[in-house]
């Protein structure tokens, strides 16, 4: 594939992962759209397909993982959740 190519799949490929971090519940997306801007780029291509799975769980269950008021069945979920909600916590400690 050529350089030019390359930047406009991965362009495509945000575009979509910013599109389904929207969400009906405006916290949820908040938490998801800093994480895609802030701490997704740092993440292994299998924690990227993990973070993309954990974007097919609906809403309600989904901000559940994330407040720590349910963990996630599967090992792998558990495991981009610790990460997102981690990355959340040190964002906010280090705006305080």
């Amino acid at each position: 594939m050529t350089e030019n190519t390359d930047h406009d799949k991965s362009f495509k490929s945000r575009r979509r992962l910013q599109w389904q971090c929207r969400r009906g519940m405006l916290e949820l997306e908040l938490f998801l759209q800093d994480f895609l801007t802030y701490d997704y780029d740092a993440l292994s291509e299998d924690q990227k397909c993990k973070f993309e799975q954990l974007l097919t769980i609906i809403d309600p269950v989904l901000f559940d993982y994330l407040m720590g008021m349910q963990e996630a069945n599967e090992p792998e979920l558990r495991d981009i959740v610790h990460t997102i909600r981690t990355a959340h916590q040190q964002r906010l400690h280090n705006h305080s």
